[in-house]
C-alpha cells in the first residue's frame, strides 16, 4: 500500500514540455508497477505510460509514444512522465497510480492506489 501525490502540471503552449512527478510513500516491501493516467473532461479515464517495479521495463500508449518518457528513481521514491511536443489533446487530469505486481500491468482494473491527479492544460 502506497500514498501517492503528483506535482508539475501547468499550462503549457503547444509544442511545449512538462514534467510530472509522482511521490510515492510506501507503507510495505511489495513491488509495485507504477503508471499514468489521464482524464479529459467528459472522458473515461485511458492509460499513458508504465513503469514496473525495478524501472527496468516500461510500456506506453500509442498517444504517448515518441513524446512521453516515464521513469523512475527508487531512492527517491519518485515516478516521472517527461512530456515533450505536447498537443492540446494532451489537456487532462494526470493521475499517477500504483499496481501491486511484478510485471507491467496497463490494465486501468489492476491498479488499486491512485494519487488525486494534476491538471496539464496545452493551449493551441
Amino acid at each position: 500500500q502506497v500514498q501517492l501525490v503528483e506535482s508539475g502540471g501547468g499550462l503549457v503552449q503547444a509544442g511545449g514540455s512538462l514534467r510530472l512527478s509522482c511521490a510515492a510513500s510506501e507503507r510495505s516491501n511489495s513491488r509495485y508497477a507504477m503508471a499514468w493516467f489521464r482524464q479529459a473532461p467528459g472522458q473515461a479515464r485511458e492509460f499513458v505510460a508504465a513503469i514496473d517495479y525495478s524501472g527496468s521495463r516500461t510500456a506506453s500508449a500509442d498517444s504517448a509514444k515518441g513524446r512521453f518518457t516515464i521513469s523512475s528513481d527508487n531512492a527517491k521514491a519518485t515516478v516521472y512522465l517527461q512530456m515533450h511536443r505536447l498537443k492540446p489533446e494532451d489537456t487532462a487530469v494526470y493521475y499517477c497510480a500504483a499496481a501491486r505486481s511484478d510485471g507491467l500491468p496497463i490494465g486501468i482494473n489492476l491498479y488499486d492506489n491512485w494519487g488525486q491527479g494534476t491538471q496539464v492544460t496545452v493551449s493551441s
